[in-house]
């Protein structure tokens, strides 16, 4: 069977499982799709207003009994099967098994008078790097099908015992290191309000799927903004966790083993509250006593209380950079972040300008780290089917480069360890100068809002953060206007791949696109950088995205 045949067979397999009764009998007009839910007459009100309702009053509600989990998984099911046929979205799709598992769920609650879990019942899509048994993880590779998992991901199994419901696997870029996301077996994931941008990547499945409403609580990896670009181009809030925080542990992966970045997972939702919810009840089952690379350090609420103590006060300290150095942000990308500026400034709170310290060497790093192996990982898998690398690949991942030896790894691993170093040294330097403590910083996290496909060139803002380690937490911030982002045209580029980026600007076509910032903090200050993302988020109006 040739490689194309075995993807042919896959994508008429996941088609397949979507009930007749959930099928769109036509394909609606339009670029956005985001209106199709509630046009198509597929979903009941109720189940209209159950995927337009938070996770968290949904647990809430099922806790309580007013609403079961097979009502909910049902609703939550039709949608991601329309999300599936309007964006091509899913690598997996059961709402056989995720409705069993609402109805023991559900009996569960019945007989004992009490919820399993902070999560019962709530229906949660994975990007398909986490392993269930019985299903298949092929991460975008032709060479993975048919190839079942054993055993299910650390974090598959900690979430079901917190009570969440799977029911789909989403869609991720061949080999994961791009942010767009396309590969040679599903084709490509496109972004429910507009299908001629691009949904990000690598977790770009979870950003269509739960910015479609398909799911609330999406789960996600990060490497090179792979959580991150897919929240923002989907108007979502998306966090980077530091390196430590949740667990990894038995996850599909590109070039395992590679220790000098790594990829962290992280939750894609609609509102800081629903991914404190997620954040808090994986925590509470001690994934440290699971993956050892997991530090103990449960949920600190006293660090969560201080910080909006300081919110409160109107005492917060917060940094700001527009431009990195490397690559300026598009315009409407410029105004999203004077936005959150005057938007922190104006509620009282002191707010001053961040120098990027060497953003520049801190990208070329990391996409040295990216290319160590000289893409053999990736390239034996592609071997193994015959298929082809998807041309978005060079992007990140330089698969003609020499292989580094052992001793350039490690003098790769020492460049890292100073420039952290040397960042905190300048985040010091910065407090000394104020004489404040400084909270988090606001930047870009793209430096365009949702990207046409194929237009993505420039990965610095996302990945000077996972060179860092540093928290970082997406906020959905404002939509690209063409009478208001008019492009500036005496300004003159700061490099080829400046103008590259420039060049790909039209006010016209990015007129709608959602653009967001980053609120970043040091390592492992996930607490502190939600709670100011929350704010900022209730200062904008967008506390509950759409």
């Amino acid at each position: 069977m040739t490689w194309q045949e075995t993807a042919e067979k896959h994508r008429n397999r996941i088609a397949a499982a979507i009930p007749d009764e959930w099928r769109l009998t036509s394909m609606p007009p339009g670029d956005s799709v985001m209106s199709v839910p509630r046009d198509s007459g597929l979903l009941t009100q109720e189940e209209l207003a159950i995927t337009e309702s938070t996770a968290t009053d949904l647990v809430a509600k099922m806790a309580a009994r007013e609403l079961t989990s097979v009502a909910v998984t049902t609703a939550f099911c039709k949608r991601a099967a329309l999300a599936h046929q309007l964006v091509n979205c899913c690598h997996e799709f059961f709402p056989d098994l995720a409705l069993a598992r609402a109805k023991e769920l559900d009996e569960y609650i019945s007989k004992n008078g009490k919820p399993v879990g902070p999560l019962h019942g709530l229906p949660i899509s994975l990007k398909d790097q986490l392993r269930i048994k019985g299903l298949e993880t092929t991460m975008g590779y032709v060479a993975w099908i048919g190839k079942r998992d054993t055993e299910d991901s650390v974090l598959v199994s900690l979430l079901q015992r917190a009570g969440a419901v799977f029911f789909c696997k989403t869609s991720v870029p061949q080999s994961l290191m791009v942010c767009e996301t396309i590969n040679n077996i599903m084709g490509r994931t496109v972004n429910p309000r507009n299908k001629n941008w691009s949904c990000g990547g690598s977790s770009g499945g979870e950003g269509a799927m739960v910015g479609f409403r398909g799911g609330l609580i999406g789960i996600g990896t990060d490497i090179g903004g792979s959580i991150r670009v897919p929240a923002a181009f989907n108007f979502l809030y998306g966090i980077r966790p530091s390196h430590g925080r949740l667990p990894y542990a038995k996850m599909a992966n590109s070039m395992e083993g590679q220790e000098t970045v790594h990829s962290v997972c992280g939750p894609l939702t609609h509102s800081i509250a629903d991914m404190r919810l997620f954040m808090t009840s994986v925590l509470a089952e001690k994934p440290w006593e699971f993956d050892s690379k997991v530090i103990p350090m449960p949920w600190r609420q006293a660090e969560e209380d201080a910080i909006k103590t300081k919110i409160a006060s109107k005492d917060l300290t917060l940094g700001f950079y527009n431009c990195d150095g490397v690559v300026l942000p598009h315009p409407p990308i410029l105004r999203a972040v004077q936005t959150v500026v005057d938007a922190v400034k104006g509620a009282g709170h002191t707010v001053e300008p961040w120098e990027p310290y060497k953003h520049e060497e801190a990208w070329k790093l990391a996409n040295s780290i990216y290319s160590s192996d000289g893409g053999t990982d990736i390239g034996a898998v592609l071997k193994e089917s015959g298929e082809p690398a998807i041309p978005n690949i060079r992007e990140l991942v330089d698969l003609t480069v020499t292989k580094s030896d052992i001793n350039e790894v490690w003098d790769k691993q020492l460049k890292k360890w100073r420039y952290q170093c040397d960042y905190l040294d300048r985040i010091r330097a910065f407090e000394d100068k104020l004489g404040r403590s400084l909270d988090a910083i606001i930047a870009p996290i793209t430096p365009t809002a949702a990207v046409r496909h194929n237009q993505f060139k420039y990965y610095g803002y996302a990945t000077a953060v996972n060179l860092l380690d540093f928290t970082s937490v997406v906020v959905p911030v404002t939509f690209a206007d063409k009478s208001v982002d008019v492009a500036d045209t005496s300004y003159k580029p700061l490099s080829e791949l400046d103008a590259a980026v420039q060049a790909d600007y039209d006010a016209g076509i990015y007129h709608g696109a959602p653009a967001a910032v980053q609120i970043i903090g040091r390592r492992l200050t996930e607490e502190k950088i939600m709670a100011i993302a929350e704010e900022i988020g209730r200062l904008l109006g967008n506390e509950v995205t759409p």
